[in-house]
C-alpha cells in the first residue's frame, strides 16, 4: 500500500509540475513570456515552432511568437502539417505574428501605423469590453490579411473608448481572430509592456481571454513600465508633494532638454522646421545644457513600438520663460544653486541670444518694439497667449531670483502687447511683425475687435493688471476691465472655446483674482465666485477637473468622420462626460490660477488642495524611461485611473510632455502651496515700477 501511495504522489507531482509548463517557440524575453514567468510558470522554450508543438503533451498550450517583433521572423512559418500534428494532440495553439498561414495571404512586410487604434469586434471579452471598445496598441505594425468574423482589428475612428462612427466609412485590419484550432494575431500583442499598451484594465482583459483558452487563469503580476506615482486611494506621505516638486524640476535634466555645444547640430538638424520639428529622444549618454542654448518643447505624443517617445525640437519664447519660472521656484525652495543659474541663463537666451527679442522687437523706433517672437523659427509671429506666459515666467523667475536684471526688458514686453491692444482691451488670436510694422501700433490700439476666448486673451490681462499694479498707470486697468466686463457677461455662449470648455475657466481665474487684488468690490468678487464655481463643479472626489465641451463648433475641426481623427488640434473627449482630465490646458492653469484666487480671497483652498493632490498622485513614474520619471502627460483617464484619452490632436495629445506649458506650472504652483505663497506675494517687492514708467512714457507717446 505505501508503495503504490508513494507511486501516485509522484505521478500528481508530476502532473502538478506539468500543468505550470508553457510550451513556446520565441524570444523568453518577450513581454508574455516574462509575465508568464512571474506568475510561476516553467517557461519552455524551443528552437522552431514545430520542436514546441512536438514537445508539447496533449491538451497543452503553446506560444508561438515572432522573435524581433516588429521584424519579421523568417522561422516564423506555421505549415499545414504542422496544425494537423497540433490537431492530433488537442494542442491550444496561439500564434502571432506568422510570416506564412494555411490560406492566408500574408505580405512581405507589415503595414505600420501610428493613429490607428485596436477596436472590439466581437462580443466575447465580457461587459468591460464590449464590441467597439478600443485598445492602444500603439505604433502597430500588422501583417494584413483577410479573414471573416475577427475578433480585434485595427482601424483609425473617432471616439474616446470606442468607436462612435463605427467601421463602415474606414479601413479596417484584422488583428486577432481564431482560424481553425488556433488563435492567430497579426501584429505583435505580446509586446505589450514594453509597448505600452492601453487601457492597463482593457489590454488585461484581452490578454486574460487569450490565456484562459490556453489553461492559464489567473494575472497576479502584471506590470506597467509607465504609471502613476501614486493610486487613486492611496495615502499620500506628508512628503508627496515636496518629492513631486524635486522629481517634477529633476525631469528637465532627466529628459537631457537643455541643449549642450556638443549636440547642438542636433536641435538645428530637427528643430528647424516651422511645421514638425520632430526627431528621436536625446541620448542618455549625451549631457545637458546649462540653459544658455535654450531648452526643447518636450515630447510628442506618438509612442513607439519600444515604448519611446520623440521630441518637439522647438524653441519656443513662451518655453524659455515658464521653465525659468519653474527651476527658480524649485531652486528656492530646494536651496539648488544650479537650477537658479540655468534659470537666469534661459531668460538671457531669450532676450539676449536667441532672434526672438532681435531685428524689429528690440528697435526702440520699430511698431514691433518689446514684442517677443512665437519661436525661434517662427520670431515674427505674436500670440498673445504665448507673450503672456512668457513674461509671467520670467516675473516670477525674477521674484525667486530676488533680481531686478529684466525689469525693463519685461516691462517693454508688456507694454508692446498693450499698445496693439484693441479699444476695448482685445487683441486676437495673434499678430504678425511685417502686418504691425506696415500698419503701426496705433492702428491696432484703435481696432474694434471683441474676441472673447481667455485662452488667447485673458494671460495677458493678468500682465496689465501686474503691470498696474506697479506703476499706477491707469489705462493698464481700465482697458483690461472693460475686456473682463466683456467677456464675463459674453459668457458662456459667445465664447470662443477652442478645443475645451474648461481651459477657458481655467485661464479666466487669474485674471478676475487679481481684480480683486488691485480693485476689491463686490461685483469682482462675484465674478471671480462664478468662474471657480463654474469649473469646479466638474472637480471630481479625486481632485481631477473634467474636461467639457462647449455648445456648438469649437475653433478646431469637429470630428464629424472618422478621417478626421488626428487632422487638427483637439479635445480628449468626444462627448461630455467622459472621465478626462488635461494637464496641457486646464488642470495646469487651474492650479495656479485657483491658487492666486485662495491667497487674494482666502476662499478655496479645499478645491485647491484637491487639484495639488490629484496631481502629486498622476505624476508620471518609470523606472525604464527616465525621460519620462517625475513628468505629467497631457492626458488621463481619472475613472480607469490611467494615461488614455481621445489621441486625436495633431500636435499635443494624450501622452505628449511639455517643459513649459505643463510642467513649469505645476511645479512652480507646487512649490508655492507647499510655501503657503502665491505668485502675486512671490513678486510684491519687484522694483520694476521705475524703469517701467520711464518705458510706458517713451512707448506711449503717439
Amino acid at each position: 500500500m505505501k508503495k503504490i501511495s508513494w507511486i501516485c504522489i509522484l505521478l500528481l507531482t508530476g502532473l502538478a509540475a506539468s500543468a505550470k509548463d508553457i510550451y513556446c517557440y520565441g524570444s523568453l524575453q518577450n513581454d508574455l513570456y516574462q509575465l508568464l514567468k512571474r506568475e510561476g510558470f516553467s517557461i519552455k522554450q524551443y528552437n522552431t515552432p514545430e520542436a514546441a508543438v512536438k514537445a508539447a503533451p496533449k491538451g497543452a498550450g503553446v506560444f508561438i511568437i515572432a522573435a524581433r517583433y516588429p521584424a519579421m521572423d523568417p522561422l516564423n512559418k506555421i505549415s499545414q502539417q504542422l496544425l494537423d500534428e497540433a490537431g492530433k494532440k488537442s494542442l491550444k495553439l496561439y500564434i502571432e505574428y506568422p510570416t506564412a498561414f494555411p490560406d492566408l495571404s500574408i505580405p512581405a512586410k507589415p503595414l505600420e501605423t501610428h493613429l490607428e487604434r485596436g477596436v472590439v469586434t466581437a462580443d466575447i471579452f465580457g461587459a468591460q469590453l464590449p464590441q467597439m471598445s478600443l485598445l492602444g496598441i500603439h505604433n502597430c505594425h500588422v501583417l494584413p490579411v483577410e479573414v471573416k468574423d475577427p475578433l480585434i482589428v485595427l482601424a483609425k475612428v473617432v471616439g474616446f473608448d470606442k468607436a462612435e462612427y463605427g467601421l463602415a466609412d474606414t479601413k479596417s485590419y484584422p488583428l486577432l481572430f481564431e482560424q481553425g484550432n488556433a488563435l492567430v494575431c497579426m501584429t505583435g500583442l505580446s509586446n505589450f509592456e514594453t509597448g505600452r499598451y492601453g487601457p492597463e484594465g482593457s489590454i488585461k482583459t484581452v490578454w486574460s481571454y487569450i490565456l484562459s483558452r490556453m489553461g492559464v487563469n489567473n494575472l497576479d503580476a502584471w506590470k506597467e513600465d509607465v504609471h502613476p506615482m501614486f493610486g487613486r486611494n492611496d495615502k499620500l506621505p506628508a512628503t508627496a508633494r515636496a518629492n513631486s516638486i524635486k522629481k517634477g524640476v529633476a525631469w528637465f535634466d532627466n529628459g537631457r532638454f537643455f541643449i549642450h555645444p556638443s549636440w547642438k547640430q542636433d536641435w538645428l538638424k530637427y528643430g528647424s522646421n516651422g511645421l514638425t520639428p520632430v526627431g528621436p529622444m536625446v541620448s542618455q549618454s549625451k549631457p545637458n545644457g546649462d540653459g544658455s542654448l535654450g531648452i526643447l518643447e518636450g515630447h510628442t505624443s506618438t509612442i513607439y513600438y519600444d515604448g519611446t517617445q520623440q521630441y518637439r525640437y522647438w524653441m519656443r519664447a513662451d518655453v524659455q520663460g515658464e521653465v525659468s519660472m519653474a527651476l527658480a521656484a524649485a531652486g528656492s525652495f530646494l536651496n539648488n544653486k544650479t537650477y537658479k543659474e540655468k534659470s537666469a541663463n534661459l531668460i538671457d537666451y531669450l532676450f539676449k541670444t536667441s532672434n526672438m527679442r532681435a531685428g524689429a522687437k528690440n528697435d526702440p523706433t520699430s511698431a514691433a518694439y518689446g514684442l517677443i517672437g512665437w519661436a525661434t523659427t517662427n520670431a515674427g509671429t505674436f500670440y498673445g497667449d504665448d507673450n503672456a506666459r512668457a513674461i509671467l515666467g520670467m516675473i516670477g523667475a525674477a521674484g525667486y531670483l530676488h533680481t531686478n536684471k529684466w525689469d525693463k526688458e519685461l516691462a517693454e514686453a508688456i507694454m508692446g502687447n498693450f499698445r496693439t491692444t484693441g479699444k476695448y482691451g482685445f487683441r486676437g488670436e495673434r499678430l504678425e511683425e511685417g502686418d504691425i510694422i506696415k500698419n503701426g501700433w496705433q492702428h491696432y490700439e484703435n481696432r474694434d475687435i471683441i474676441f472673447p476666448s481667455p485662452h488667447f486673451e485673458s494671460w495677458m490681462w493678468a500682465c496689465y493688471l501686474w503691470l498696474y499694479n506697479k506703476t499706477n498707470y491707469a489705462p493698464l486697468l481700465t482697458k483690461t476691465k472693460e475686456a473682463i466686463r466683456i467677456t464675463m457677461e459674453s459668457y458662456p455662449d459667445k465664447w470662443k472655446w477652442g478645443s475645451s470648455m474648461q481651459t477657458q475657466r481655467a485661464r479666466m481665474i487669474l485674471p478676475l483674482a487679481w481684480l480683486v487684488r488691485v480693485e476689491d468690490t463686490r461685483d469682482h468678487r462675484e465674478w471671480l465666485d462664478k468662474m471657480v464655481h463654474e469649473i469646479t463643479k466638474y472637480q471630481d472626489e479625486s481632485g481631477a477637473i473634467r474636461e467639457e465641451l462647449g455648445k456648438g463648433k469649437g475653433m478646431f475641426k469637429s470630428l464629424s468622420k472618422n478621417e478626421d481623427y488626428g487632422t487638427d488640434e483637439g479635445s480628449l473627449i468626444f462627448r461630455n462626460g467622459e472621465k478626462a482630465a488635461c494637464m496641457l490646458y486646464t488642470c495646469n492653469f487651474a492650479l495656479f490660477s485657483l491658487n492666486e484666487a485662495y491667497t487674494a480671497t482666502g476662499k478655496y483652498k479645499d478645491v485647491v488642495d484637491k487639484l495639488s493632490d490629484f496631481l502629486t498622485r498622476v505624476q508620471v513614474s518609470s523606472q525604464v524611461h527616465k525621460d519620462l520619471d517625475g513628468a505629467w502627460f497631457r492626458g488621463f483617464d481619472y475613472g480607469r485611473w490611467d494615461y488614455w484619452a481621445s489621441n486625436s490632436d495633431a500636435g499635443w495629445g494624450t501622452w505628449c510632455t511639455l517643459t513649459g506649458w505643463i510642467q513649469s506650472w505645476i511645479v512652480t504652483t507646487q512649490v508655492q502651496i507647499q510655501q503657503q505663497q502665491s505668485f502675486w506675494d512671490v513678486t510684491k517687492n519687484s522694483a520694476i515700477g521705475g524703469p517701467g514708467k520711464a518705458v510706458i512714457e517713451s512707448m506711449m507717446k503717439k
